[in-house]
């Protein structure tokens, strides 16, 4: 792992595939086999494509569309290029000797190790706090599976700024709130998107976009449906060795969030403050 000096990023297998993947429009399967590369980044250059269809979920003659859409004749040229850009890492040793609940949580680990590699260039996350910090409201959008990663950063986004607004069930209101919260002066909107990503709130940012709200989207992916109607896209990995995912990335990237929003609150410490003072008055907490 070495830094890009120019730009202060962080130079990883995972940085490099999303830069080629950068710029092109893909379609949600060739996004899904993006994604995967990019949480497999050293072990895909010695894949076949049958291989990766299997580690995307999708199929072989995908893999080969895929690689045409990025440029190439086909998957081996892909294959290729990415061997000489993309160098194997050592694998991490005994992992073949894991049951499947200890592989599920060593592959949340590692995505909290590519979640510390991109945070290694603080500036979007920096840029996010500054845009949601600014919003006066501050609408925060999370629905299904991304519902409780909103509920936790509103409830604590509370506790320092002035007015949030928790978007965390859907329907036909979810739109007549975006324009009360408009009307009320907020200029962005931070969305928490997991998949399965539901159609409404893809249909609920563009929404947003259209009522002038500049969208702040904490993401499974970079390749993720949401992306095209996010004005800034901040992506965390989730776990999909069990039944259900697991969310430890997003939850810990919303966290860092809420650091960077404080840092551009003035009055984010005496506000804490004052809610610990006022705890401790009430007899809020057991000791």
């Amino acid at each position: 792992m070495s830094v890009d000096r120019s730009t202060g990023v962080t130079d990883t297998p995972a940085t490099r595939l999303q830069a080629l993947f950068e710029g092109h429009r893909l379609t949600p399967t060739q996004r899904r086999i993006a994604h995967s590369m990019v949480r497999r980044a050293a072990d895909v250059p010695f894949l076949s494509s049958v291989e990766l269809a299997e580690l995307a979920g999708v199929s072989q003659p995908s893999v080969t569309r895929f690689a045409v859409a990025l440029g190439f004749d086909g998957y081996p040229a892909l294959r290729r290029h990415l061997r000489e850009v993309v160098p194997a890492e050592q694998a991490a040793a005994g992992s073949g000797s894991y049951n499947e609940y200890q592989q599920a949580v060593e592959a949340e680990i590692e995505n909290l190790r590519h979640l510390a590699e991109l945070l290694a260039d603080p500036r979007p996350v920096q840029k996010a706090g500054r845009i949601l910090a600014a919003s006066r409201p501050l609408p925060v959008l999370g629905l299904r599976a991304a519902a409780s990663q909103a509920y936790g950063f509103a409830y604590f986004a509370a506790k320092v700024h002035p007015d949030v607004r928790l978007l965390n069930e859907g329907g036909t209101m979810i739109q007549d709130r975006i324009d009360a919260a408009v009307r009320a002066g907020a200029t962005a909107l931070l969305c928490f998107a997991l998949p399965r990503h539901p159609r409404e709130v893809v249909d609920t940012l563009a929404y947003a976009q259209e009522a002038g709200l500049t969208v702040v989207t904490v993401a499974d992916s970079a390749f993720a449906p949401v992306a095209r109607h996010s004005d800034l896209l901040l992506p965390a990995a989730v776990g999909t060795g069990l039944a259900f995912d697991t969310a430890c990335a997003p939850m810990l990237l919303g966290r860092v969030l809420l650091e960077a929003l404080c840092d551009d609150l003035p009055d984010a410490q005496a506000r804490l403050e004052q809610f610990d003072a006022n705890a401790a008055a009430r007899g809020l907490f057991v000791e």
